[in-house]
């Protein structure tokens, strides 16, 4: 696949990607510190790691949800990746 297919695809995909993992991160990262520093119980706090693992959307989407959220960042990781690899090759050449 050529460098610039993969900033193609890289550059559609990661706004789709985006809100999810947006979501993921913000209420993980909310949910521990208000228990931690907060003082917070799980019970005050399960909504968010409700949010957290899609549980919203029900039994036969939470585990699509978790898949498709890995598979983004799996994505992103190594596409960004093979990016800067190619630009720090490049600029190594010149």
């Amino acid at each position: 696949m050529k460098l610039n297919q993969i900033r193609k695809w890289h550059s559609a995909l990661a706004p789709i990607v985006m809100l999810p993992l947006i979501m993921t991160v913000c209420t993980g990262v909310i949910y521990r510190l208000s228990k931690d520093w907060f003082g917070l119980s799980r019970d005050q706090v399960h909504f968010l790691m409700s949010i957290h693992e899609g549980e919203y959307l029900g039994h036969t989407l939470e585990p699509f949800y978790v898949l498709f959220n890995g598979l983004g960042v799996i994505w992103m990781l190594v596409t960004g990746g093979v990016m800067v690899f190619q630009n720090l090759k490049r600029s190594f050449k010149s």
